[in-house]
């Protein structure tokens, strides 16, 4: 059997109870983390982490709240007394072109997608810069590069968290605290929130088979693909990697 690479790290996941974030919470385990992972959806979030086994714990969380990132952390040092990884995955896709959305909508995305990634740096930096160091990854996507009409606010946010990330990258190397930042850069990928997009057009298997198109790889794809890419930015193996983003999309970006 091969080493465990996170065996002893400390980790929290946003978006935890399904997709990306459960697929990261996963692989973090199997290779010797314990982790808490976090979600708006309880029911969701408590099913999660019993599947998920001992080294998971879930707390109840709304990404876009200051007050309730407190909680967040408080657990973070009361059950594992510290923090080496944090990783933003919740967010939304909520569709609309810049003349049909509203200012909710708007604000609504920018607030779970952009500004919870905020929140969960500026707190996790004040844990780990102290202690050693750790790893942050803030989850993006080629939506960041790829403009489409009717992501306006997606877009605009997940561009937002990329140029962030790189801004947070360079305020810890430059300040000495060991603490390295990332991003990933899905293509589309079989999730939940996957199908909530699917579910707000009129032909959805159309709109999923244009998605497949744009992957030349053939095929979406699967939470364990990012998990992957994770693993690696919070290993050994990633130590001079720090202010960087990282697409995983099959080649859709080159397409």
């Amino acid at each position: 059997m091969s080493e465990q690479k996170l065996l002893g790290k400390r980790a929290i996941v946003t978006g935890g109870a399904t997709g990306i974030g459960f697929g990261i919470a996963e692989r973090f385990i199997a290779e010797g983390a314990r982790v808490i992972i976090t979600d708006i959806d309880a029911a969701g979030g408590v099913s999660a982490a019993a599947k998920l086994g001992a080294n998971c714990q879930f707390i109840h969380h709304d990404v876009s709240l200051a007050e309730e990132w407190q909680p967040v952390f408080a657990l973070a040092e009361e059950a594992f007394s510290g923090l080496d990884i944090l990783v933003n995955v919740a967010g939304v896709t909520l569709m609309g072109t810049i003349e049909e959305m509203s200012v909710e909508t708007w604000d609504k995305t920018m607030a779970i997608n952009l500004h919870s990634c905020f929140l969960g740096c500026q707190g996790a930096i004040k844990l780990m810069k102290n202690r050693g160091g750790g790893a942050i990854i803030n989850m993006a996507s080629v939506s960041a590069f790829r403009p489409q009409a009717e992501l306006v606010a997606y877009n605009a946010s997940k561009a937002g968290v990329d140029m962030m990330t790189k801004s947070v990258a360079l305020h810890c190397a430059r300040s000495g605290y060991d603490i390295r930042v990332n991003s990933i850069n899905p293509g589309v990928i079989q999730t939940d929130m996957l199908r909530k997009v699917i579910s707000q057009v009129d032909d959805g298997e159309a709109l999923m088979d244009s998605y497949k198109a744009m992957h030349p790889i053939g095929r979406i794809g699967e939470p364990k693909d990012i998990a992957a890419m994770a693993l690696y930015l919070v290993g050994e193996e990633a130590s001079f990697i720090t202010g960087a983003s990282f697409t995983v999309d099959g080649a859709l970006m080159n397409n």
